[in-house]
C-alpha cells in the first residue's frame, strides 16, 4: 500500500499533465489513443536501427583488460570500410603505453555518412604481453545505410525571366521525421524567394503547421520563385541554354533527434527558346472597358548574336484592333539589348480576349517574327449592369 502527501499528489499530476501532453504532440501515436501506448518518439529503438544517408555515424569504443596480467605498447585503430574507400576515424593514432587490469581504453568516433551501402566498421587492437610476445586481433560490425529522403523537382518558366522551382521531398524511412530546414541555395545569378510562409501581420506561419513533422512515405511540397539577377536579367546568355539553377539543402531529425543533412547536386533547367527576338509583356490591365483604348507596355529584347534593325506592324484580328501607324521604325537593337515600347489598343468583342497580331522584322536578314496569344485581357462593357 502506497501513500502520497497532497504535495507528492500535486507534484505527481504534474508529471503525469506533461507527459499526457509530449503524447499528444509526438505525430507517432494514434489520433484519440495517446495515453494507450508510446509513440516512437519517446522510446528506445529496440536493436541498432538504420543508419541514414546525410547523417552522423557515431560509435563509442571500448578495450578493456579482462587478464590479470598488465599490457603494453596497446594501439587500437578504427577504420570504417565504404564500397568506395577506407577511411581512418581513430581520433589518435598514439600508443598507450600500458594498460593495467579492469582497465579501459575509450575513444568516440564520429563521421559523416556520404555513401549509400553496406558499411563495415573495423577495429583492430594491437599490444605486447609481460612476456615480449605481440598479439593482434580485430572486430568487424557491418551496418546498412540507406536513403532517407527521396526528391523531385519540376520547373516552371513564367512570361517574365522568373523561374518556379516545386521541390517535392518524400520520407521513405519507417519512422516520422521533423524537417527543421528545407531551402534553395541560388546559383550566382539568381535571387530566390521562398514561398512556403503566409503572412500574417508581422510574422509569416509556415504553411505546413506548427509542428513541421513528415510521417513514413508522406511527400511535402516546397515552392520557391527565382529571379535573375539585375546584372545577367539583360544578357541573352541567361535566357538561352541550361541554365543553374541552384541547389537544395535539407535539414532533418529522427526519433533521438539524429541531425542530417543532405545537399542536391546543381539543379539545371532547359531555358525555354525564343529565338532571335524575345516579346514579352512589361504592363497589362486586368480589366478593360469594351471599346475603349487601354495602354500595354512590350519588352523587346535581342536575343541574337548580331545587330538588328527591326520594323513593328500591327495586324488587327477580329476582336483586337491596335491604335497607331504599322510599319513603324524601331532602329538598331544591339546583341543582348531590348527596349519598352508603349502601344495602344482597343476590344470590339467583350469577354477574355487574346491579344495577337504583332511581327517584327529584321530589315537586314529580311527575317519576320510573328506573336500570337501574347497575353490575355478581361474586356467588359460599361453601361451593363450587374444583373442584365
Amino acid at each position: 500500500i502506497f501513500s502520497f502527501s497532497p504535495k507528492q499528489s500535486k507534484k505527481l499530476f504534474l508529471h503525469w499533465d506533461l507527459f499526457g501532453r509530449l503524447m499528444k504532440e509526438d505525430p507517432s501515436t494514434i489520433k484519440g489513443a495517446e495515453a494507450l501506448m508510446l509513440g516512437e518518439m519517446l522510446t528506445l529503438p529496440q536493436n541498432f536501427g538504420n543508419i541514414f544517408l546525410g547523417e552522423t555515424f557515431s560509435s563509442y569504443i571500448s578495450v578493456h583488460n579482462d587478464s590479470t596480467q598488465e599490457v603494453k605498447d596497446i594501439l587500437v585503430k578504427a577504420d570504417l570500410q565504404t564500397s568506395s574507400q577506407r577511411l581512418n576515424l581513430s581520433a589518435s593514432n598514439n600508443t598507450v603505453t600500458e594498460l593495467k587490469p579492469e582497465s579501459c581504453i575509450d575513444d568516440v568516433i564520429h563521421h559523416e555518412v556520404k555513401e549509400i551501402g553496406t558499411h563495415i566498421l573495423v577495429c583492430a587492437v594491437s599490444y605486447t604481453t609481460q612476456a615480449g610476445e605481440k598479439l593482434y586481433f580485430r572486430k568487424f560490425f557491418k551496418f546498412q545505410v540507406l536513403k532517407p529522403l527521396d526528391v523531385k523537382t519540376k520547373f516552371y518558366n513564367a512570361e517574365t525571366d522568373e523561374v518556379f522551382l516545386e521541390a517535392q521531398i518524400q520520407n521513405i524511412t519507417t519512422s516520422p521525421m521533423f524537417m527543421e530546414k528545407v531551402s534553395l541555395e541560388p546559383s550566382m545569378m539568381y535571387n530566390v524567394t521562398e514561398l512556403n510562409t503566409v503572412e500574417t501581420g508581422d510574422e509569416g506561419t509556415s504553411t505546413f503547421g506548427k509542428m513541421s513533422y513528415l510521417q513514413p512515405m508522406d511527400t511535402r511540397q516546397y515552392l520557391y520563385c527565382l529571379k535573375p539577377k539585375s546584372e545577367f536579367a539583360e544578357k541573352a546568355g541567361v535566357i538561352k541554354g541550361v541554365t543553374v539553377i541552384g541547389k537544395l539543402d535539407i535539414v532533418w531529425k529522427t526519433n533521438l533527434g539524429e541531425k542530417g543533412r543532405l545537399q542536391t547536386s546543381q539543379l539545371q533547367r532547359m531555358a525555354p527558346g525564343y529565338g532571335d527576338v524575345r516579346l514579352s509583356l512589361e504592363m497589362i490591365p486586368d480589366t478593360v472597358n469594351l471599346e475603349e483604348p487601354f495602354d500595354i507596355t512590350c519588352k523587346i529584347t535581342n536575343c541574337s548574336e548580331r545587330t538588328m534593325d527591326l520594323v513593328l506592324e500591327m495586324c488587327n484580328t477580329r476582336s483586337i484592333h491596335w491604335c497607331g501607324v504599322s510599319g513603324r521604325q524601331l532602329g538598331k537593337v544591339s546583341p543582348s539589348a531590348s527596349l519598352s515600347l508603349p502601344l495602344k489598343l482597343l476590344s470590339s468583342v467583350q469577354g477574355l480576349q487574346s491579344i495577337s497580331g504583332l511581327r517584327l522584322t529584321d530589315t537586314f536578314l529580311k527575317r519576320t517574327y510573328e506573336y500570337d496569344d501574347i497575353a490575355q485581357v478581361c474586356v467588359v462593357c460599361p453601361y451593363m449592369s450587374r444583373e442584365s
